[in-house]
């Protein structure tokens, strides 16, 4: 087998082709929750539906590009088998209740609540309500898969029971080559800096837990009448993304909200990014324009809302709306591939490397 030379001089680079924005509608979803319902339980447990793009072909299907987002369903009484996969996940409760399980800690899900499942902590899912626990699950899989690298490994109870193996930062092994021991040497003063092989494989261990971000407690932080003072929009933070602000190292959730009621705003030019942005409707109704495509949305539907780099703006509707945005902002962040323009005039900033974008305290919204 021999590599390719493929000659590039001259070459400019291919401008970006963002991918159109699809909806997935509650009446869809509602029949694909009633077919999964319909099946006999695999031997797995696990009843789901991968949403995927018309545009997506090749390894990692999913919604948008490094994005999947599937339908699962649990009937009651039954739970999935364990396993663990190098992803990061959200998962979003749309109907009934039931359990997450994750090493160490199990969670009560209600409707609405969100909650997170760390790359390689085993986990499963439990039913134990009386009526149909569905989730939409959100997961970095596609991308793993693009690059080959996507890791998934079924788990025994006991191997759920036994926990993960990992030594907390005070209990340093005594061996002589650790990250602490090993060299770091600056070469200049440009900062500069070499370091031995120790500080590649004896990484610093940041904690992240599954994190639980309960609606009853979310939605007390957000606006539902004009003029009470609150936000519109909260990002759902979990403390081990650091800078990142994320809900885990891949994506950031947020939780908006727009009380029936307030005036709309006229029809005006959108913002645009390279993260993508996937939104799922739970309240109310509006109209989103992507690209110049008018999009119209109710409470249930699911909206691909902003392939990476597309111009785009919400509207809602006399009620209002409810809606969780999950957008690969942080995994962005980490590549120092964030790019932003908030006005279609303005410049284009690179979030996270220089300074960013003042005085908003929503999308295409400044603070009074």
């Amino acid at each position: 087998m021999h590599a390719r030379f493929v000659d590039i001089s001259g070459q400019e680079p291919e401008p970006i082709r963002p991918w159109a924005p699809v909806k997935i509608s509650r009446a869809r979803i509602e029949a694909e929750i009633e077919r999964l319902a319909s099946l006999p339980r695999p031997a797995n447990g696990r009843r789901g539906t991968l949403i995927v793009h018309p545009d997506a072909v090749g390894l990692g299907p999913g919604l948008a590009p490094g994005v999947d987002v599937t339908i699962d369903v649990l009937k009651p009484g039954e739970r999935t088998t364990p396993l663990r996969r190098n992803t990061g996940q959200v998962e979003i409760g749309i109907s009934g209740r039931g359990v997450v399980h994750v090493v160490g800690r199990s969670t009560r899900m209600e409707r609405w609540d969100v909650c997170s499942i760390p790359s390689m902590k085993g986990h499963y899912f439990e039913n134990d309500g009386d009526e149909l626990w569905v989730r939409l699950s959100y997961s970095n899989a596609p991308l793993l898969a693009k690059l080959g690298v996507l890791y998934s490994e079924p788990l025994t109870d006991e191997q759920m029971a036994a926990g993960p193996n990992v030594l907390p930062s005070a209990d340093r092994r005594p061996e002589r080559y650790i990250r602490e021991t090993a060299p770091d040497i600056e070469l200049n003063d440009s900062g500069a800096r070499l370091r031995g092989y120790e500080y590649l494989v004896d990484i610093e261990v940041v904690e992240n837990n599954p994190l639980h971000w309960a609606w009853n407690e979310v939605r007390e932080h957000l606006s539902w009448e004009e003029g009470d003072g609150k936000r519109t929009i909260m990002a759902l933070y979990n403390p081990a993304t650091e800078r990142r602000n994320g809900a885990t190292h891949s994506f950031f959730v947020t939780a908006s909200s727009m009380p029936p009621g307030v005036a709309a705003q006229p029809l005006r030019r959108g913002h645009r990014h390279s993260s993508v942005a996937i939104n799922y409707h739970f309240l109310g109704s509006g109209k989103s324009v992507v690209e110049g495509h008018v999009v119209d949305w109710s409470a249930g539907d699911l909206l691909l809302s902003a392939p990476g780099w597309s111009e785009h703006d919400h509207y809602h509707g006399p009620d209002g709306f409810g809606v969780f945005t999950v957008q690969d902002h942080p995994l962005h962040i980490g590549m120092e591939s964030l790019i932003w323009q908030e006005k279609m005039s303005g410049p284009i900033l690179a979030l996270g490397s220089e300074a960013g974008q003042t005085g908003y305290v929503g999308p295409r919204t400044t603070g009074a």
